[in-house]
């Protein structure tokens, strides 16, 4: 074995680590927000959860992702610490999917269809048709399945090279003097657990092994052992990623963990025992890729359930370990996690989650802005404060975070749903802004003692009630992403529009006829500037709502087309509209 055998060694470890990761990727877009949902739903049951596990690690293709994935819910506070410890489980069985592929590798026989199946003759095919799928496929889920067929193929290739470059292993007298070490139970498993650490990848270590299997020169007595600690090096990843989040999300690394470490203990015992008393022949005897791949699918399925009927014990261990927290502070409970960045399905209905939020604490700040200019309240100013405070550290945090989503591999239904956010915070916290500027209003109002007529007042009572019912639809529209409600929204805005121009043309007539002062006049024009703003940014955000379904943003253009279409419902929702918030008849 020479500079070049570890040259290919090195380079079929990047192949395989890169394969994995494309596959997992596109497999992740193709799930798309249902991962999140099944989880949500199932969580709170044990089997389920556990079944949920084995199949999201499956189909990522990664203990450790899904791992670090729940650190991440956890810390969002998607999920609870204690609905984690069942998919957890479910993750160490579904990770065992990789090494029954990657045995393959050792299938030998003359016959052409068995031949088939080993991964350096169907490799090659699963390349070619990915990369059409990618090259000639028109819709996003076609390229990622391609995606998916590519990294599948690389992880493949990846093994064929590793297996390649171990087998000159075989004649050299210092491996087989290194596989005696190893039979030491001990050793093989700490240094399984360091190496697995160390690459951050189960899968990859099973990899290895088997490749290594194929020289001859790996018994059982060696490979139960590194299988075992192979679990536990996998924890590293999630050590890692708990570094920097809540108290709660850290329990799930240490539930991991400790998981991992009683399980490994449950089994290693009696192997020590047992070889230590009776020394099986099987102890000695070699070991081929798809023995590996069964003893690691019954490790992993044994120790689950042994300890499923212990998760509370399990939980009650994690909370002795990690202490609980005080509540988070305001300004930390907006809890935009980037670790979920890796799974953009995951980040986006997080993010959506906390953009619905913002827009209801919009909708409130202008409801409970606009009953101060009605009568003074302290109370309720301090509530819109604190609203419009909160409403910008929502932008400030969605900002900075959807942009960063934005640059990720997104589904075509995440695209739109991560383009319709970016085109509506800011609008939504402009709402809030001009429901504080209606305290400075209001405030005036209530320190000048000023009253409006009575005119004046029913007048802006109706405008109001107009403004009420626009926020309303706009935030139900947005987040429950109905395109036929937010398309009733432009009518309304131009009725207010109207509402607004009326009521300054009668103050002015009332202005002439001396029956109001121009003090009024002032306040009056601040209150509906902030009111007319308030429209128009429900406004944006509807047109947001339409136009990121169809992926374009011309909302010059749409505003147009709808008001000038025939058969587009515009006009008849705007008499609707004109008639429901009518005025009362001219009076001076």
């Amino acid at each position: 074995m020479d500079i070049f055998s570890v040259i290919t060694l090195i380079g079929g470890l990047a192949f395989f680590l890169y394969g994995m990761n494309v596959m997992s990727s596109g497999l992740e877009k193709i799930a798309g927000g249902k991962m999140e949902h099944m989880l949500r739903k199932v969580a709170s049951n044990k089997l389920l959860s556990l079944i949920l596990g084995a199949g999201i690690t499956i189909a990522i293709q990664s203990s450790s992702a899904l791992t670090v994935m729940l650190v991440g819910l956890v810390n969002s506070g998607i999920l609870s610490f204690g609905q984690t410890i069942g998919v957890l489980m479910g993750s160490n069985i579904g990770t065992t999917l990789t090494a029954w592929l990657l045995s393959l590798a050792g299938l030998e026989s003359g016959n052409i269809f068995i031949n088939l199946l080993k991964p350096k003759n169907f490799a090659p095919v699963f390349a070619l048709i990915g990369v059409i799928m990618i090259m000639a496929g028109k819709t996003q889920k076609r390229k990622s399945i391609g995606n998916i067929a590519v990294g599948f193929a690389v992880l493949m290739y990846g093994m064929t090279l590793m297996s390649d470059a171990m087998a000159p292993l075989a004649d050299m007298p210092e491996f087989k003097d290194l596989m005696t070490a190893f039979k030491n139970p001990i050793l093989a498993l700490l240094f399984s657990a360091a190496f697995t650490g160390v690459i951050q990848s189960s899968a990859a270590s099973v990899g290895i092994l088997q490749a290594l299997s194929l020289t001859g020169e790996v018994t059982y007595g060696i490979a139960i052992p590194i299988i075992m600690g192979q679990n536990i090096g996998t924890c590293v990843t999630a050590m890692i990623s708990s570094i920097g989040v809540s108290k709660n999300a850290k329990k799930v690394a240490v539930v991991h963990l400790s998981f991992n470490i009683i399980g490994t203990l449950i089994c290693l015992i009696p192997f020590i025992i047992v070889d230590a008393v009776f020394r099986p022949a099987i102890i000695d005897a070699a070991i081929s890729p798809f023995m590996i791949a069964v003893c690691h699918s019954l490790f992993n399925v044994i120790t689950t359930f042994v300890l499923l009927p212990f998760t509370k014990q399990l939980e009650k261990l994690a909370n002795t370990v990690i202490k609980e927290e005080a509540a988070p502070k305001a300004e930390e409970s907006v809890v935009l996690d980037e670790r979920l960045l890796t799974m953009p399905a995951f980040a986006v209905a997080k993010a959506m989650e906390v953009t619905n939020e913002m827009a209801e604490a919009a909708e409130e700040a202008v409801s409970k802005g606009t009953t101060l200019i009605s009568g003074w309240n302290e109370q309720t100013a301090a509530e819109v404060n604190q609203l419009e405070d909160d409403i910008d550290c929502y932008e400030d945090k969605l900002g900075t975070y959807l942009v960063k989503l934005s640059h990720t591999q997104l589904s075509d239904p995440d695209h739109r749903k991560v383009a319709r956010m970016l085109h509506s915070i800011n609008d939504l916290e402009r709402m809030g802004d001009h429901a504080k500027n209606l305290i400075g209003v209001a405030d005036e109002i209530n320190k000048k003692g000023i009253t409006f007529s009575q005119h004046a007042t029913e007048e802006l009572a109706v405008l109001t009630e107009a403004l009420h019912e626009i926020v309303k639809r706009t935030v139900k529209a947005f987040t429950s992403n109905d395109l036929a409600l937010a398309a009733t929204v432009e009518p309304l805005e131009q009725v207010i529009d109207n509402l607004i121009s009326e009521i300054k043309a009668r103050h002015i007539l009332r202005l002439q006829k001396g029956n109001c002062t121009i003090e009024l006049g002032f306040i009056l024009t601040d209150l509906l500037t902030n009111y007319e703003r308030i429209s128009d940014h429900c406004s944006n955000v509807a047109v947001a709502i339409i136009e990121a379904e169809h992926d374009t943003f011309e909302a010059h253009s749409y505003l147009h087309n709808l008001k000038e279409a025939e058969g587009s419902g515009y006009h008849d929702l705007y008499e609707s509209y004109r008639t429901q918030f009518a005025l009362r008849a001219k009076t001076t």
